[in-house]
């Protein structure tokens, strides 16, 4: 055999190895998930999660026409205005409004967010009750927990959000790799401040 076809044969049968390993990982990988998601499954109330999902923090809906969603919140219904958020990279001109006992850890924040281009993405008026948001104990160990279980969580990991929490959000769609996701929702886990703690962890 000369060098040139050997080089072939011997990187030919490296690349059937590599393919063979990364075959094998991905199999690990789906059979552990499918480990976890029984365990899941078998008994909710028997499962030690390393975080706490403490209450709503928010809601959020959508809408091209702020004027008419801002009338009914507040001129309406009575919601006062906390404060406003607008970003080009997420394509938002947000309106926040409070719902409950303002400042207080038991208050709801209603977020009315109109895109600032209707042509570009993500559409925050797609769909019209656009995402929930949860506050969570120990948002880290919440994310790593649930990654570890098969949640797929939507590009970006961990950021600061428009309440100056950090949030991260469950993905509204599931894939191969991780095979549970919001069910065509999309879930804001917030880290809650250390007041909302000491009042909604009891």
């Amino acid at each position: 055999m000369s060098n040139g076809s050997s080089s072939k044969h011997l990187f030919h049968v490296f690349s059937k190895n590599m393919i063979s390993k990364s075959n094998a990982t991905k199999k690990l990988h789906r059979n552990l998930l499918i480990s976890n998601r029984r365990e899941l499954s078998s008994d909710t109330n028997l499962v030690i999660r390393p975080f706490k999902v403490l209450g709503l923090q928010q809601i959020a809906v959508g809408s091209t026409d702020q004027k008419s969603m801002t009338e009914l919140w507040n001129g309406i219904l009575g919601l006062n205005q906390t404060g406003a958020f607008q970003s080009v990279k997420e394509n938002v001109d947000e309106v926040i409004m409070s719902l409950g006992p303002d400042e207080t850890p038991y208050a709801v924040e209603v977020d009315l967010m109109t895109p600032l281009d209707e042509l570009k993405t993500p559409k925050v008026h797609v769909p019209p009750l656009n995402h929930i948001g949860l506050w969570v104990d120990d948002l880290p160990a919440a994310v790593e927990w649930m990654s570890s279980k098969g949640v797929r969580f939507t590009p970006g990991g961990i950021r600061r959000g428009a309440s100056d929490h950090d949030v991260t959000f469950i993905h509204p769609k599931a894939n191969e790799d991780f095979p549970i996701s919001g069910c065509g929702v999309l879930i804001e886990l917030v880290q809650a401040p250390p007041n909302v703690i000491a009042a909604l962890k009891k």
